[in-house]
């Protein structure tokens, strides 16, 4: 494996920004796309600044198109909300080379077996490598900086395509970003062990009016006793689900201490300390955030089939879909562009455990009658 690799980045926000510092500062050569083109303008005439977690200035590569994004790098990385993710599937997937590896930054509702799927469908084998968070985490200060607030230091990933895949997918990131990822067993572990859904749920509902009015405020301050409970209870309805399907998931309290270095504690008294610390983050200034118009759809509502499929029902989840939705006066559970293209309801759970594994989402014979 060459040391230095270049590597196209599908996104233009926060966390393609502050990824595109990480690979920087780890000695390879990152390039950004912006679909809209409107994201990375300003990177056409000025470096690209990171400060906070990680300090660097460097001129990053621009892509004018999803080909050549995927034409002129050895690897891709997927690094945009999780309502973008198909759109830009479709885009990249013409341009996918055999073997070209594709990391999904941070992977939701399945996308890795669309993308898988159409893919397929050009006869194009393609390691396909999902994280179930992000390897920072930031925000996008101007056109052309971004503070990242922290590196984490543990991330999960499963790889699908090729058995053998999952050994190189940890192999290759670890390349790319140092030892910080650990192996899960398949797309619905990723899925459960991605927790910012169920925390933003938490942390929204209890301060969606400081969102609407705009206003600038602490995240890690404002996980107060009462909220921080709730993301516990919201926890426990997730552990009950990976628990049934025989998964092994990090608990919120690990995701905490793993991504922001403070001590165990609850999870308000852990949110206290990341404030203390300078880390606990700005909480979003307007109700049109990702935390709820990504997160709701693209997240909470894997859970909540999942739930249902085991047996285990979340209802605190499918609470904060409908308590969101009637707030929004949108219908959050028919959102989700990726669970609508795969058409998730003729599907039953031996499907969703075999695409798990796979990448490709197969219906079950129905049993041949012996009458």
């Amino acid at each position: 494996m060459s040391d230095r690799k270049r590597i196209g980045i599908a996104g233009a926000g926060s966390i393609a920004f502050g990824t595109a510092a990480l690979l920087h500062q780890h000695g390879h050569v990152p390039m950004l796309w912006s679909p809209s083109g409107a994201g990375t303008a300003a990177l056409e005439a000025a470096p690209l600044c990171a400060d906070g977690a990680i300090t660097t200035e460097f001129r990053v590569r621009i892509a004018q198109s999803a080909k050549q994004l995927a034409e002129e790098n050895d690897a891709l990385i997927v690094a945009l909300p999780a309502y973008g993710h198909k759109a830009v599937m479709d885009a990249l997937a013409p341009h996918v080379r055999n073997g070209q590896h594709i990391i999904i930054s941070s992977h939701a509702s399945l996308g890795a077996v669309y993308l898988t799927q159409v893919l397929a469908a050009r006869n194009v084998r393609a390691p396909i490598t999902a994280w179930g968070t992000t390897a920072i985490t930031g925000r996008k200060q101007s056109g052309t900086s971004v503070k990242i607030n922290t590196v984490r230091s543990l991330i999960d990933l499963c790889t699908v395509q090729d058995a053998a895949a999952d050994v190189n997918g940890v192999t290759f990131c670890r390349h790319l970003f140092g030892d910080c990822f650990q192996q899960r067993d398949g797309l619905l572990a990723i899925s459960l062990s991605n927790l910012n859904p169920q925390n933003h749920l938490g942390i929204a509902l209890g301060n969606i009016t400081r969102m609407e009015r705009g206003e600038v405020w602490s995240q890690g301050q404002n996980v107060t006793p009462n909220v921080g409970r709730l993301l516990e209870q919201l926890d426990l309805e997730r552990l009950a689900i990976a628990k049934a399907l025989n998964l092994d998931v990090r608990t919120i309290f690990e995701h905490f201490h793993l991504s922001f270095h403070v001590p165990v504690a609850s999870i308000s008294e852990m949110n206290q300390a990341m404030h203390a610390q300078g880390n606990g983050g700005t909480g979003p200034a307007s109700a049109d955030s990702r935390y709820v118009t990504e997160d709701v759809p693209y997240g909470l509502q894997l859970t909540a089939v999942l739930g249902r499929l085991v047996g285990q029902p979340a209802t605190l989840h499918e609470a904060g879909i409908n308590i969101f939705s009637a707030m929004y006066g949108r219908d959050f559970t028919n959102e989700n562009t990726i669970l609508n293209a795969l058409e998730l309801n003729r599907f039953d759970l031996n499907d969703l455990q075999r695409a798990a594994r796979t990448g490709l989402l197969l219906v079950t014979p129905e049993p041949v009658s012996q009458d």
